[in-house]
């Protein structure tokens, strides 16, 4: 028998039978034989229309296709509720910081700052086994990675900061989520600060110490790290010689590579990051740089698409980066995450740039301070979203003329050294004001409520009032860079900053400011590199 083609419901095309070319018809399906078709006849021997099998057919289809579409539509729900109930969340900060979020900029737009962390935790019998130490199991853990992630306010640029985990830190007072521990204030190494409840105090302590905002971190431990690397399908990495991150003493991660680039995953990836004893001069700065390293191929890796072609490799994917993570709150489910990955996949990778803290030893080489100058120019180019690459494109240098002279200008000064690590100063807002008004400035008026702000900045509420702005920071001395749009302003507000403690007379701030110190060791997303192994630590 032929058949034909005709439009069902919803413009669907089905098949129904034609005549046969003798005349006869197909025989009548049950209950559709002569009886029955008389049955029902309107008056005048009329019958209903009778209703053709292809019609049933087609709505028979559509019933079907209607059932396995909510099939899959529910299957999909289940599951991405699965990926949402993976995920672990904890508090985002456990101290009492006052730094608030940064200000949008003209185009409404605000940096991101990711704080990823990177547990040593044996809680669990697969962790001990791949960390080792198994008089550790108990152990709260450390954060012994901390790389804070800057993603420019236009996602145009990331710049990644890592902080040596024996850096010693003032650790703000946290308290414990979890049953309500009260952590003290204290000096130590910043991994030391996850064992104050958790990854909330790490932020908390990053916050005191950069002055930054932190909007999300993640965590993840070291079977997390071997799972995403299987998931991954291996990330490539290079060493210059043979090496072997082993000695007679117990000291080592284990790696054991050839010389030249290899393709690490597993375990072997997790050796890599771990690897101290091995790269360099056997501190954590080289594993500091191994670890860029390595997160600068595996960017490249995802976002060439060659691992995530595969629906069954990205499901996989999914799996292991949900199972394997631990987040705050407000990045909690798999939208946000994907959102996250799309706000990074904006930046392309030549415009990213890893570096190390700028450092020095202390304690006669038992720990690592902050180098003094350089770790603080670092922090303030993420503060004010300059990246690390000198690449941001230079504002034409136009300065707008005020719109009212000084003695006619409202001027309000804040006082925003509320600093929970330095402790607040005392009046420093009546201080300005004092030095504002002998200016000229007579309306200046200060503000008592306390805020915490690493930088100084004259912030004003629209484009008219720039040039008053401007006028305000040059009779203060202070860099145009001060001089901030901002929304939640009505008057020109002058915020007196952590960098401003004391006197009346700006400190005045370095030269190259706007510029990367050399001592940041930075690293460019589109280089590659290999490792240079110690030479103790060869084959």
């Amino acid at each position: 028998m032929r058949q034909s083609s005709v439009r069902g419901e919803r413009g669907r095309r089905a098949t129904v039978p034609e005549p046969r070319e003798n005349g006869e018809e197909d025989s009548p399906p049950e209950g559709e034989g002569p009886a029955s078709r008389g049955a029902g006849r309107r008056p005048g021997g009329k019958g209903r229309p009778k209703r053709s099998r292809g019609v049933r057919i087609v709505r028979w289809t559509a019933l079907t296709l209607a059932v396995l579409v909510l099939g899959a539509a529910a299957a999909g729900y289940f599951y991405y509720e699965h990926l949402n109930g993976n995920l672990k969340k904890e508090d985002l900060d456990l101290g009492d910081s006052k730094i608030g979020k940064p200000e949008p900029n003209a185009a409404g737009q605000t940096p991101l700052n990711i704080l990823l962390i990177g547990s040593d935790s044996r809680n669990t019998a697969e962790n001990v086994k791949l960390g080792g130490a198994k008089q550790d199991a108990d152990r709260k853990p450390l954060g012994d990675v901390q790389m804070l992630v800057h993603v420019s306010a236009d996602r145009s640029n990331m710049s990644v900061v890592s902080i040596p985990r024996d850096t010693r830190v003032t650790i703000p007072r946290c308290t414990d989520p979890h049953g309500g521990t009260v952590y003290p204030k204290t000096e130590g190494a910043i991994n030391q600060s996850l064992q104050h409840g958790g990854p909330g105090c790490t932020v908390a302590t990053w916050k005191e110490l950069t002055g930054v905002y932190i909007d999300h971190f993640m965590m993840i431990d070291f079977s997390g790290v071997v799972s995403m690397a299987d998931a991954i399908g291996g990330v490539p990495v290079c060493v210059d010689n043979n090496v072997y991150s082993h000695d007679s003493k117990g000291h080592g991660s284990g790696l054991k590579l050839t010389k030249g680039t290899h393709n690490v995953k597993g375990v072997q990836a997790l050796q890599w990051l771990r690897t101290r004893y091995g790269f360099e001069d056997n501190s954590d700065i080289g594993r500091a740089k191994a670890q860029h390293m390595y997160m600068t191929s595996m960017i490249r890796q995802l976002k060439s698409g060659t691992k995530l072609s595969d629906p069954g490799k990205l499901m996989d994917l999914a799996e292991a980066a949900t199972d394997a993570l631990t987040v705050d709150h407000g990045l909690g489910t798999v939208k946000k995450l994907y959102d996250l990955g799309n706000d990074l996949k904006r930046v392309p990778t030549k415009r990213t740039t890893m570096i190390t803290m700028p450092w020095e030893y202390g304690g006669g080489g038992e720990y690592v301070l902050p180098k003094p100058g350089d770790a603080e120019q670092t922090f303030s180019l993420l503060r004010n979203d300059i990246s690390l690459d000198g690449k941001d494109k230079k504002k034409p240098d136009a300065t707008p003329a005020p719109t009212a002279p000084k003695e006619q200008l409202p001027v309000v000064v804040q006082n925003g050294t509320a600093s929970t690590v330095l402790g607040p100063v005392s009046g420093r807002a009546g201080v300005i004001t004092s030095e504002l008004a002998r200016l000229g400035y007579a309306k200046a008026t200060a503000n008592t409520m306390l805020i915490s702000q690493a930088d100084t900045t004259v912030l004003y509420p629209d484009e008219p009032r720039q040039g008053d702005a401007l006028a305000v920071a040059k009779a203060l001395k202070l860099p145009k860079s001060a001089v901030k749009s901002s929304k939640s302003v009505r008057e020109i507000t002058l915020v007196v900053g952590n960098d401003w403690r004391e006197g009346t007379a700006y400190p005045k701030a370095a030269d190259d400011g706007d510029k990367t110190p050399k001592s940041a060791d930075a690293l460019n997303g589109e280089e590659k590199g290999c490792m240079k192994v110690n030479a103790g630590y060869t084959f």
